[in-house]
C-alpha cells in the first residue's frame, strides 16, 4: 500500500468546535485523512491529497468527496470527474473509483461509520 496517513480516530466530540481548518493548515503530508465527527452513523473526514489513491470499491457503503480547496479527480471506470472547490459528487457503494489530486488538495467526506477507508 502507498504511504497513506489514514487515521479512524474520532477527533472531536459533540458540542466540539471542529476545526477543519486549522488541521489541513498544520498537515505537510501528501496523503492525509482525518476523521473528524460522527453524526448518527456517518463519519465526516478531512483529507489533505496530493497524488492518487489506489482503485479501490466499498461493498455497502456510498462515499460523498466535497472540495474544500484545490482540485480533485474521481476516476470511474469509465469517465473522470474533475470537482473543484465548493463541489462534490457522491460514489455509489460498489462503484470502482480512486481520487487523484495533482496539486495540495483539502476535502471533507462523509461515509456510513462501517466503511473501511481502504476499501473492501
Amino acid at each position: 500500500m502507498a504511504d497513506y496517513d489514514i487515521h479512524t480516530d474520532v477527533r472531536y466530540g459533540p458540542l466540539e468546535v471542529v476545526d477543519a481548518g486549522r488541521l489541513a493548515d498544520e498537515c505537510g503530508k501528501d496523503w492525509w485523512n482525518q476523521t473528524l465527527c460522527r453524526a448518527n452513523d456517518t463519519l465526516f473526514r478531512l483529507g489533505v491529497f496530493l497524488g492518487e489513491f489506489h482503485w479501490h470499491h466499498h461493498d455497502r457503503e456510498d462515499e460523498l468527496f466535497f472540495v474544500l480547496s484545490g482540485k480533485l479527480l474521481v476516476d470511474l471506470e469509465d469517465r473522470t470527474v474533475e470537482l473543484g472547490p465548493r463541489q462534490g459528487i457522491v460514489v455509489p457503494k460498489g462503484v470502482r473509483h480512486r481520487t487523484r489530486a495533482k496539486e495540495r488538495t483539502v476535502v471533507l467526506m462523509a461515509e456510513a461509520a462501517t466503511v473501511e477507508p481502504t476499501g473492501d
